[in-house]
C-alpha cells in the first residue's frame, strides 16, 4: 500500500516516477513497487503514464517473481519433507484414538498450520515475534483437542472439534500474516488468496490419491501387497508434503497480501467458478432456510445436523470469498453492481440461517 499511494501522488510526474522505481530496484522492493503499479493502472488505464509503466515492468516483474519463487521453494521442499516426516508415524494404528480414528486425523492441521507459519516467517518479511506468537497460540490449541481427544467425551464433540481445528489452524496462519488488526482489504486479499491456496492443496490431494491407488493396484497385480502399517505411513507422508507446497504454488511470502497475482491463472478460475454457483446457492439456501424454519427444534435434538449446519455455513463462507473481486475496478458497473446484490443476498440467507 506504501508504493501504491506513493505511485498514485507522482500519477503525472515522470521523474518522480523513475525515482520511485529506482529506490524500490536499490531496496529490492520492486515486487511491491509493480504490484502498487498494477494497481494504480487498473484504478485509471487512461493514464498514459500508468500504462507505459504497466507495459514496461511485464518483463522485469516476471523475471523478479520467478526468481524470488525459486528461493521461496528452495525453503518449501525441505520444510514439507520434514512435515512428511512427522505426518508418518502419527498414522501408525498403534496410535489411535479410542474410538479407532488416526492420531494424525486430530494434530493434521495444528501440525500443518506450523509448517506454514514457519515457511512464511523464513521465506517472507512477516513479522517474526508475531509468527512466534501465532504459532505458540495454535500449538496450545493441538495440545488442548489432543487432551480432550483422549477423555471419554461424545462422539459428535469430536466429530466438531475435528472440523474446528482446521478453522483455527488457518486463523493462526492469518495472524502470522497480517496481524489481530489488519488493514481491510489485506485482509479481504489473504481471505482470497487462502481459498486459492485451499483449492491447488485439493488438486494435489487428487494427483496424490491417483499416484497412490496406481502405486498399490501394481503391486497388488503382482500378488505384493504393501503392509498395511507402510501403505498408512506412505500415504500419511504424502499428505504431510502438501500443505507447504499449496501455499508456496499460489502465494509469494515476500508480498503483502493485497501485493499478490489475482484475476490469474487458479485465481481466474476460482472467481469463476464460485460466481457462477452464486446464485444456485441462492435457491438452494432459500429452501433451506424454509425447511429449517419447519424443523426448528432439531439441531437441538439431533447433533449430527449441527455438524451439517456448521458445515454448509463453512462453505457460504467460502463462496462468498471466492465470488468477491479483490480489486472492484476488474468489473464493469453493471457486472459488479449484480454480483453485489447477489453477495449480499447470501450473506443475509447464511446469517438467518445461522441464528
Amino acid at each position: 500500500m506504501e508504493y501504491q499511494q506513493e505511485i498514485s501522488a507522482a500519477h503525472n510526474d515522470p521523474v518522480r516516477l523513475e525515482n520511485l522505481y529506482q529506490a524500490a530496484r536499490r531496496a529490492r522492493r520492486l515486487p511491491e513497487f509493480t504490484a502498487g503499479v498494477r494497481a494504480c493502472y487498473a484504478q485509471a488505464p487512461d493514464n498514459l503514464l500508468y500504462a507505459a509503466w504497466h507495459c514496461r515492468l511485464q518483463p522485469e516483474a516476471e523475471a523478479e517473481h520467478g526468481a524470488l519463487l525459486s528461493g521461496a521453494w528452495r525453503l518449501a521442499i525441505p520444510l514439507s519433507l520434514a512435515t512428511a516426516l512427522v505426518f508418518a508415524p502419527l498414522s501408525l494404528r498403534q496410535l489411535d484414538l479410542s474410538r479407532g480414528e488416526p492420531l494424525l486425523s486430530l494434530l493434521w492441521a495444528p501440525l500443518a498450520g506450523l509448517a506454514i507459519i514457519a515457511f512464511l516467517a523464513l521465506a517472507g518479511k512477516q513479522d517474526r515475534r508475531r509468527s512466534l506468537l501465532a504459532a505458540a497460540g495454535l500449538a496450545l490449541v493441538g495440545a488442548y483437542a489432543l487432551f480432550w481427544a483422549v477423555q471419554p467425551v461424545r462422539e459428535t464433540y469430536r466429530y466438531l472439534m475435528l472440523l474446528h481445528l482446521p478453522l483455527l489452524a488457518w486463523v493462526a496462519v492469518g495472524v502470522s500474516v497480517v496481524g489481530l488488526r489488519p488493514e481491510r482489504d489485506n485482509l479481504f486479499a489473504l481471505l482470497s488468496k487462502s481459498l486459492e491456496v485451499l483449492v491447488t492443496g485439493g488438486l494435489y490431494v487428487l494427483a496424490g490419491g491417483l499416484f497412490a491407488v496406481i502405486t498399490f493396484g501394481m503391486f497388488g497385480a503382482l500378488h505384493l501387497p504393501l503392509p498395511e502399517w507402510l501403505a498408512r505411513m506412505c500415504i500419511a507422508a504424502g499428505g504431510g508434503l502438501i500443505p507447504v507446497f499449496a501455499v508456496t504454488t499460489v502465494y509469494d511470502p515476500n508480498l503483502k497480501p493485497i501485493e499478490q497475482r489475482f484475476e490469474e491463472g487458479l485465481g481466474q478460475v476460482i472467481s469463476t467458478l464460485t460466481r457462477l454457483f452464486l446464485p444456485l446457492a441462492l435457491v438452494i439456501l432459500s429452501a433451506y432456510l424454509v425447511a429449517m424454519l419447519a424443523n426448528f427444534l432439531q439441531p437441538f435434538r439431533d447433533r449430527d445436523l449441527l455438524i451439517v449446519y456448521n458445515v454448509m455455513l463453512f462453505a457460504v463462507m467460502g463462496l462468498l470469498i471466492g465470488a468477491t473481486p479483490v480489486h472492484g475496478q476488474d468489473l464493469n458497473p453493471r457486472h459488479r453492481a449484480a454480483l453485489r446484490a447477489g453477495i449480499l443476498a447470501l450473506a443475509v440467507l447464511a446469517t438467518l440461517a445461522s441464528l
